[in-house]
């Protein structure tokens, strides 16, 4: 029965700490930019978008089709880094033991 206690402690103890690391992932920011610079774009942890910036020269009224293939590149690349950043903050947190396949954190 001890051993079902400290076990219960340590669940709630990774609890907190998974709650702490999600509060603060929400508040980072991750930036990437596409076609040279022209489209910029930050996100949060969460993956919310948080600003967009695009050059003025990259507008073309004729050619809309690139312009958000820049953008979708850009928040595509901003998530991925935000996603690589959250995976090695839960690397930190289960002591760098690989989740189980299909079960993915936060829940």
């Amino acid at each position: 029965m001890r051993n079902l206690g400290g076990m219960m402690k340590k669940v709630q103890e990774m609890q907190s700490q998974m709650e702490a690391m999600q509060t603060e992932m929400a508040s980072r920011h991750f930036s990437a930019t596409s076609g040279g610079g022209a489209v910029s774009v930050t996100v949060t942890g969460k993956g919310r978008v948080v600003s967009v910036s695009i050059t003025q020269d990259i507008v073309d009224p004729k050619d809309i089709e690139t312009l958000e293939d820049l953008i979708q590149l850009a928040v595509n690349n901003a998530k991925d880094e935000a996603d690589k950043a959250l995976a090695q903050e839960m690397s930190k947190l289960t002591g760098g033991l690989p989740l189980p396949s299909g079960m993915k954190l936060p829940f």
